[in-house]
């Protein structure tokens, strides 16, 4: 049987994940559930896709992912089944799974199953819980779903490039307040080409101009840029986290939206700032 993942922004306090759950087992006691994350910010579609870009492709093939994230239906945000890369991944498009696809998927489908109560509120647990438990069963899409042409697009923070540098954004502060943006490891070679560099964050009085392998190649408390296993290049203070010396979101006053900064050195390197 397939494994089920959830991604939500239902938090642990409530009852909602308990019900998600309760459901796909009186449909399947032998059902396999991984959490994702229950902790993504209400109705927060972007970081829900971030979660799941980090790790889908870590689960086998027929996995299906099942996010729980503003899955309220509408015109704009209809309940659908997209296939992507092996796995079926479920949630109300409202432009979640361009966020999370580096292309067009596989297949799309706009799922037809009838709500199980009358009371609308909670479609994940009467109307996607049942289109996931099929998937689980090995049954197809077409069964239960009618498929479309294409997924609605949301637009993603992107970097910016220029000659000299990237500017690039937090996209996700962590736990441990570590800074992940959306700087790929394969573009900051492409444009550094061999080029020394520095990274600033924020005003430019904090920089680092070394990228290292691991945290603890600095010394414990010391900022770090690393690029994490997904590629991401990531701001983190060693051994820092908030309530314990302070990460590097809190020390550095960046969240979510804001930006970084990397120039190259070179022939061509003129100043750059966040004016």
């Amino acid at each position: 049987m397939a494994i089920l993942t959830l991604t939500t922004d239902y938090g642990t306090a409530d009852h909602h994940v308990a019900s998600v759950k309760g459901a796909v087992y009186k449909q399947l006691p032998d059902a396999r559930i991984v959490d994702i994350s229950h902790s993504v910010s209400p109705f927060d579609i972007a970081e829900a896709a971030f979660q799941l870009r980090q790790c889908y492709a870590h689960f086998a093939k027929g996995t299906v992912h099942l996010i729980g994230v503003n899955a309220q239906f509408s015109e704009n945000a209809p309940h659908r089944i997209a296939e992507y890369d092996g796995h079926f991944f479920i949630a109300a498009d409202a432009g979640v799974f361009s966020l999370i696809f580096d292309r067009e998927p596989d297949a799309v489908f706009d799922i037809n199953l009838p709500s199980d109560s009358d009371i609308l509120t909670f479609p994940v647990l009467h109307i996607l819980v049942n289109a996931a438990c099929h998937l689980m069963r090995g049954g197809t899409p077409e069964v239960i779903s009618k498929h479309v042409d294409s997924i609605h697009v949301a637009q993603r923070l992107r970097p910016l490039l220029e000659e000299d540098a990237i500017r690039g954004h937090v996209i996700y502060v962590d736990r441990f307040g570590n800074l992940v943006t959306d700087i790929m490891n394969t573009l900051f070679k492409e444009v550094r080409k061999e080029r020394d560099f520095t990274i600033q964050l924020r005003t430019g009085k904090t920089r680092i101009s070394k990228i290292s392998t691991h945290y603890n190649e600095v010394a414990e408390g010391e900022r770090v840029a690393l690029f994490n296993t997904n590629g991401n290049l990531e701001i983190a203070i060693n051994k820092g986290a908030p309530g314990n010396g302070g990460g590097a979101s809190q020390l550095f006053g960046l969240r979510k939206g804001d930006l970084i900064l990397i120039i190259f050195h070179g022939r061509t390197h003129r100043q750059n700032d966040f004016s």
